[in-house]
């Protein structure tokens, strides 16, 4: 890492939680949008933006007040990771994976040392990575191969093959998923705090991809020795149907409506510059413009929407895991990550051939390329048969 967290925290400014949203939004066009370009085309951690972010206090966000963070909620966070995407896909993307499993350490960490995490991460400005794929399952972050070997002096050993990590080299801490022991069937899972000083990560690839380049999440055998009160006390089915999984497809969603919202800025650009020197609106592109508003208006309702919504359920009542939430979470993440495909490819065609070039003031060829990968995130396909599944019992 290029900054000692603890450095990059003393003398960090300390927004309230009403400040967050506009904090993210500066670091998005400050910093963040400067280096994109450089980011994607190196396929580089954007040490630049992450810092800007650790400086003023965004990685403790959503950890309350009383233990050192800001105390935003859901709706906040939603709203920075599409500030962020404006700027740069990759740092939202790393912004929002954080703030999922920061999400569910506050609403699951109870114990002594999981609240000290919490302060930890508030002023040391700690970045939580998670790694709950593994090789041979198939994509399925509800099975595990893996698992907790726990010994009776309190400890345990586990070692995981993970064909991505997120931003693995340059978390402090990741949350991996395992079997609870090694006589849990694959879906008897818990969630498990590796600290950096407590694994090792060996590599398993590069991570040179179409999109979302600066996410630098290449695969590992990860392998952790440390204390078994690094163990969530939930298990992590409860723990990801009323925190992990609504959070996630929120904070995504949210991070590809920003990448929406940016390319449509540029679509307007265009337009707007276009009618400037005609005298009067373009009539094609005026009125593709005006169909792109369209699809982006109802874009940007169905996330907010989301968010708010998950706000709304007491994560640890019985509201937190009924099956219809569960179905409305899923749709959310399919539709969000075809939608902005669809918008970035309208906001294409209204920017013409300028836009198809790879650089250039309104090139959206990083855009749509990050577009694709939201697809990719969890894929679609496995979410709907998910979903499918869920369809045959549900009685909504």
């Amino acid at each position: 890492m290029t900054s000692d967290p603890v450095t990059a925290r003393a003398g960090a400014q300390s927004p309230t939680s009403t400040d967050v949203v506009a904090e993210a939004g500066r670091i998005a066009t400050e910093v963040a949008a400067v280096h994109a370009a450089d980011v994607d085309r190196d396929a580089r951690f954007p040490h630049e933006a992450v810092s800007a972010l650790r400086q003023a206090g965004l990685l403790g966000a959503w950890i309350p007040t009383e233990l050192g963070g800001l105390g935003a909620d859901v709706v906040q966070i939603g709203l920075a990771c599409e500030e962020l995407a404006k700027g740069c896909a990759s740092t939202a993307m790393i912004f929002a994976m954080h703030q999922i499993q920061v999400g569910c350490l506050v609403h699951h960490g109870r114990s002594p040392y999981f609240q000290e995490l919490m302060r930890r991460i508030a002023a040391e400005q700690l970045l939580v990575g998670s790694a709950t794929t593994e090789m041979g399952i198939g994509g399925d972050v509800r099975r595990s191969l893996c698992h907790v070997d726990r010994s009776e002096d309190g400890t345990f050993e586990l070692v995981k093959k993970a064909p991505v990590i997120s931003y693995g080299v340059e978390a402090d801490l990741i949350f991996v998923t395992a079997r609870k022991d090694s006589g849990a069937v694959e879906s008897d899972q818990v969630l498990v705090v590796c600290e950096k000083e407590d694994l090792t990560l060996e590599p398993l690839g590069d991570w040179d991809t179409m999109g979302f380049r600066g996410t630098c999440s290449p695969g590992f055998v990860l392998t952790a020795r440390s204390h078994q009160d690094r163990i969530f006390p939930d298990d992590y089915a409860d723990l990801s149907a009323r925190t992990m999984l609504p959070i996630a497809h929120s904070l995504w969603s949210s991070c590809w409506l920003g990448l929406a919202e940016g390319a449509t800025a540029v679509a307007r650009g265009v337009v707007r510059q276009a009618a400037r020197r005609a005298g009067q609106l373009p009539p094609v592109t005026g009125l593709r413009l005006a169909e792109l508003e369209v699809v982006l208006e109802a874009f940007r309702a169905r996330v907010h929407a989301a968010t708010v919504g998950y706000l709304e359920v007491d994560p640890t009542s019985q509201a937190a895991t009924l099956m219809g939430r569960a179905i409305g979470y899923n749709t959310l993440k399919v539709y969000s990550a075809e939608t902005v495909v669809d918008v970035v490819a309208k906001a294409l065609l209204i920017v013409g051939i300028a836009g198809y070039r790879r650089t250039g003031a309104v090139s959206l060829d990083r855009q749509l390329r990050d577009a694709y990968g939201a697809q990719l995130m969890v894929n679609n396909d496995r979410i709907l048969g998910n979903t499918a599944q869920l369809e045959l019992i549900y009685k909504g």
